[in-house]
Order: structure tokens, then C-alpha cells, then sequence
């Protein structure tokens, strides 16, 4: 037997789920009704642009007004309104929207704006009340009133109403489970959240006894009519995008610049992204993009609308194309999502490019600040890094900026010398600048990753710190010296310590300690990782200086063996003092030997 039908919800089922799961935020309800309010006023606009409607000298506004002894909480607008069928159709009916209906009928025109009128949204409503009313009529000529209003168990009642003016109002009876949201201070924060932009003027009041004499209090308008981000670019001064961020983000210090983002079909999305003035390398790594849809608030830090790399940015984007109760699942899957990231990330690109050619200066102020983003989105993303890469500066000991392409033509080579600790590698630094070799600094954490993708993409590159070993330095690689070898191993107390002797371009100092950029670089690596101690010793080799006195007094036979062994003790911790902080241990054996050298004096 075959039978077919439409599957059926009875509602004493369906309202404990709506109540308790509808959505994971209580307060999404005001969002809701707000939005409905806005949608109904939309609707209505459409109708008389279209000659449908009769058009009427009007302000429109939603007024949302908190009653805390009645314990009601009431969404009033005056928009298109329901007669007595659409309240069954699209009330009665949970889930079915009247934006599809509407959309559908003048599909030929213009809709832009309809968010969806009375959908499953209205019942949010139910989470924090345990009574709802409408009253509502109809813009229509000659349409009657109609009241409906329903319980928490689902069942409801239609009468008629008493509403004289088009338009609805949805009263909330609020349960004493949801007290909290009779504050009104509680109430203002949520509008003010998700409705600051709405287009729709949107007033906010508390029902509250007057005495005589003295003047009601007039409600307060939650929004601003024309949000930033709907205006063209040429429309908006400096001041304004600064005042905005302001406003938005409530941070006190300026933005170092801003991208205003005006997508056409078919992707169709506003926005302005801000570049926050960073204090540290750790400060505001993550920042916060707001999602609108058609100026309603909808989420906050949005990770899967824009690249991970990119979430330092402030900002805001209002895609209309997105539904207004969007999930996580939906924007992580989402092809028009995906295509919104690209845009997004071309126009980041395009606009530090753009400085950079067209304002070098500027763009150089700036780079300490977007340094670490930049870097950082060139590991996680090739086709940034493709766009970036002219761009991307490096700053020498010098506080000059070059390019990658200037500093190699500077230094005739694919070697790019740095120093992690300007002040701690100061000797080895001063031997590079004799030698009219730029070094640049590389002193964050995320540095030591980035020259390793600069490395890949770029085979014969080779980013080398000061103390590693090298030609620019030393005439060749040194030679090996048994009595030398022996004596600093001595005077070190370290056997495995390797010792060479060469002729260096720079006379100045005694000896160098080398280590390869390879061990180094390993050793970095696994500490990073939390894996200290467990990976094999650094390549380190102390290069002795042919050149200089004190070497040559080491290889003089006229020299005592005491002596011999306090000096070369003495240019060993040097060596180690000119590439990093001493132990406590060898600063306490370097103390003792320098007071002992002292007083043979």
C-alpha cells in the first residue's frame, strides 16, 4: 500500500525546542522583532515606489518601549501591518516567511532590503516570554483590526483588534525566569548592539509614571539613519572614518589606515576595514570584524568570512547575500563566503601596494605596525605573498628600509645579513658595516618562519645572522691550530669545543664565536615547539683572529702557561659575551678571572 502526505509538528512539541534551542542568545529575540519592524516598514516603501500603496506624509520608526511593572516589553512600527488571513498564513504557520511570498510577487522590481517578515524569527519571542500578543492592521484600504496573541503551550486566539493606525505592534509578556531583560539598561545595550545601524529609525523607552508638573521623557533614537559604510567612498571625509572606528570599536587610538569595500554583483557587500596601530608584537593580534546583514547586526569576529591572517583588522562588512540567522557550518561551506575572503584579501593587497608605489614614506611609517600581519599572511597564504612581495620591507641597523630586491643589489649578493639583538650582536654588526654590508634586524618570533618562506620561494636566498660563519668576514675558513685547539680547551672547560684560526677583514677583535645558521635555526625550532634540550648541540666554532696582538702573544713561546690560560679564558668569554647573555655560571667564572688578570697588573 502506498500512502504520501505532509509530515505534521504538533506545537506543544515544537515550543519547548523553540524556547530552549531556537538560539544559542536569549537576547537574538529583540534582534528579531526589531528586524521584523524594519522589514514590515521596508515593505511598505516598496509598495508606494511601485504605485501599489497610496503614499502618505509620514515619518516611519519603530518604537521599542519596556514597561517593567507591567513586566511587558512592546516592538511597535508603522509598516505595511496584517490582516486577519496573512496573521494565519504567516503566523500560524511556523517557519513560513513572508519575505518569499512578497520577493516572489514583485520579482520584476526592486527588493532590496526585505530581511523576512514574520518568519521563524517571531517565535524567538517565546524564549523569554510565556505570552505574546499582535496588534496589527493592515495597509489596506478599509482593513480591519486584528488582535492575536498566543501562549507559551501554543495556543493561541485571533479577535478583532484595536490598532486605528496601519502598522503592528508585538507585546512580549516576559516570564520571571527572563527578569534580566526588564533592566532597561540591559534592553538599550541590546538594541544598541544590533540595531545601531538599522534603516529604519529605531526609539527606545521606559514606561514610567509622570508626576505632575513634570515633562514625560522622550524616547531616545538607538541608530544613526546612514551608516558609514552605505555611503560611497568620495562621500566620506578622514574625520569621519575616524570618528566611526571610534564609535565602533571604542579605541582610543587611531587607525593607521582604512579600506573602504564597495562590492557590485555579483557579490554584492559594503564594508570598511580598519588597520589598528599596533603597540607590541603581541597587542590586538586578534581583531574584530562585525557582520551586518542589511545593517542588522549578526555576529562578531567572523573567522570564516575573512582569512585567518586578516583577523587583526577592525572593521565591519554587511553582505545582504547572506541569511540574517546565519550558522558557523553555513559560512565555512559557503561558495559566495569563499568568493567575499578573496575580494577582501585583493583589496588588502591592492591598498598597501598602492602606498607603498604611491606614498613610499608613508608606507614606511606604518611598516613596523602592519609588519607582523604582513608576514604573517605571506606563510599562511601563496597568492598574498605573490601580491606582497614588492612590498615587503626590511629595516637595517640603520632605521633605513629596503626592499629585498634593494638590499641585494646593495650587498651584491643573495646573502641578507641580520642580527636578531642589534645591541647584543653589536661587534659583529660593526664588522658587517666596515665592511659596507647592510644588516637588517629581525627581532620577532614569527621572523625566524618568515625568512624560512622567503628562502623556499626564492632557492638561492640565503638569510644568515651576523655570527654565523662567513666569508664576508673572515679571509677563508681558518685553519686548524693543535697547541690553540688545546689551549682553549683548557681554558674553556669545554672539550668539545672547535677552534680555527684566521685572517679576518677586521683587526679590532680578538676572536668571534661562529654557529651555523642551519644548527641554529634547528635549535630555535625545537625550543619554539617546547622540545629544549632535546635536540643535538649547536655547530659553534670560535675563530681566532690572526691579525690581532693578543693572538699572537697566545703563540708567542715567550709567554707563561698561567698567563696563557687566564687570556685565552678571558677571549673565550668575550666571544661569548659579543653573541649572548652570559649563565650564571659563566658570569661568575668571568668575574673571578678578570679581577685575577687585574691584579697581575
Amino acid at each position: 500500500m502506498n500512502e504520501k502526505g505532509g509530515i505534521s509538528v504538533q506545537t506543544e512539541h515544537i515550543f519547548p525546542i523553540i524556547k530552549r534551542w531556537l538560539y544559542s542568545d536569549k537576547e537574538i529575540f529583540l534582534r528579531e522583532l526589531v528586524s521584523n519592524a524594519s522589514d514590515a516598514v521596508t515593505k511598505l516603501r516598496h509598495l508606494i515606489a511601485v504605485g501599489t500603496a497610496e503614499h502618505q506624509d509620514e515619518n516611519f520608526r519603530i518604537d521599542v518601549v519596556l514597561d517593567p511593572e507591567a513586566k511587558t516589553i512592546s516592538v511597535t512600527d508603522n509598516g505595511i501591518g496584517m490582516t486577519e488571513d496573512e496573521i494565519r498564513q504567516y503566523i500560524n504557520q511556523i517557519a513560513l516567511s513572508g519575505a518569499l511570498d512578497f520577493i516572489q510577487k514583485y520579482e520584476n522590481a526592486s527588493t532590496d532590503g526585505i530581511i523576512g517578515h514574520f518568519g521563524l524569527g517571531f517565535y524567538s519571542a517565546f524564549m523569554v516570554a510565556d505570552k505574546v500578543e499582535i496588534q496589527t492592521k493592515s495597509y489596506q484600504n478599509n482593513s480591519a483590526p486584528v488582535h492575536w496573541q498566543c501562549t507559551e503551550e501554543g495556543e493561541f486566539e485571533i479577535s478583532d483588534g484595536c490598532r486605528t493606525e496601519k502598522g503592528t505592534q508585538v507585546i512580549l509578556h516576559v516570564n520571571e525566569d527572563e527578569a534580566e531583560f526588564l533592566k532597561p539598561d540591559k534592553l538599550s545595550a541590546i538594541l544598541e548592539k544590533y540595531c545601531s545601524f538599522l534603516a529604519v529609525p529605531v526609539f527606545f523607552s521606559v514606561r514610567e509614571e509622570v508626576k505632575e508638573g513634570e515633562e514625560p521623557k522622550q524616547p531616545r533614537q538607538i541608530n544613526e539613519n546612514a551608516p558609514l559604510w552605505m555611503k560611497a567612498p568620495s562621500e566620506c571625509t578622514e574625520e569621519e572614518y575616524k570618528e566611526f572606528y571610534k564609535k565602533v570599536f571604542h579605541d582610543y587610538k587611531e587607525p593607521l589606515f582604512y579600506i573602504h569595500l564597495n562590492a557590485d554583483y555579483p557579490l554584492n557587500f559594503k564594508g570598511i576595514l580598519y588597520f589598528p596601530k599596533l603597540g607590541n608584537e603581541y597587542e590586538n593580534l586578534e581583531g574584530e570584524v562585525k557582520l551586518y546583514y542589511n545593517r542588522v547586526f549578526v555576529a562578531d569576529n567572523i573567522k570564516e568570512v575573512i582569512p585567518e591572517y586578516l583577523l587583526m583588522l577592525k572593521g565591519v562588512l554587511d553582505c545582504p547575500e547572506l541569511p540574517l540567522n546565519v550558522s558557523r557550518s553555513y559560512l565555512q561551506n559557503s561558495g559566495y563566503v569563499s568568493k567575499i575572503s578573496t575580494h577582501i584579501v585583493k583589496k588588502v593587497c591592492d591598498k598597501l601596494t598602492g602606498l607603498y608605489r604611491t606614498e613610499p614614506e608613508t608606507y614606511k611609517g606604518f611598516w613596523e605596525d602592519i609588519k607582523i600581519f604582513v608576514e604573517y599572511g605571506c606563510m599562511k597564504d601563496e597568492k598574498f605573498f605573490d601580491r606582497m612581495k614588492e612590498a615587503i620591507l626590511f629595516k637595517t641597523v640603520n632605521d633605513e628600509y629596503l626592499t629585498l630586491e634593494q638590499y641585494k643589489q646593495t650587498a651584491k649578493g643573495d646573502k641578507v645579513f641580520y642580527t636578531s639583538n642589534p645591541t647584543q650582536q653589536a661587534i659583529y654588526v660593526e664588522m658587517f658595516r666596515k665592511q659596507q654590508i647592510p644588516v637588517i634586524v629581525l627581532d620577532k618570533m614569527i621572523d625566524s618562519q618568515f625568512i624560512s618562506v622567503l628562502e623556499m620561494h626564492e632557492k638561492d636566498l640565503h638569510f644568515l645572522r651576523v655570527d654565523a660563519p662567513t666569508e664576508e668576514i673572515n679571509n677563508g675558513e681558518g685553519t686548524e691550530n693543535e697547541e690553540l685547539q688545546a689551549l682553549f680547551v683548557q681554558a674553556s672547560g669545554k672539550d668539545s669545543l672547535k677552534v680555527r684560526l684566521a685572517q679576518m677583514k677586521d683587526d679590532s677583535v680578538p676572536a668571534i664565536l661562529n654557529i651555523t645558521e642551519q644548527s641554529r635555526r634547528m635549535a630555535e625550532m625545537m625550543e619554539l615547539y617546547g622540545m629544549r634540550g632535546q635536540t643535538a648541540p649547536l655547530e659553534e666554532v670560535l675563530v681566532l683572529n690572526a691579525a690581532h696582538p693578543l693572538i699572537d702573544k697566545l703563540q708567542n713561546p715567550e709567554t707563561t702557561s698561567d698567563t696563557k690560560i687566564a687570556v685565552a679564558g678571558q677571549i673565550y668569554m668575550l666571544a661569548l659575551l659579543s653573541q649572548r647573555q652570559l649563565n650564571g655560571e659563566e658570569l661568575k667564572q668571568f668575574l673571578n678571572s678578570t679581577c685575577r688578570l687585574m691584579e697581575q697588573l
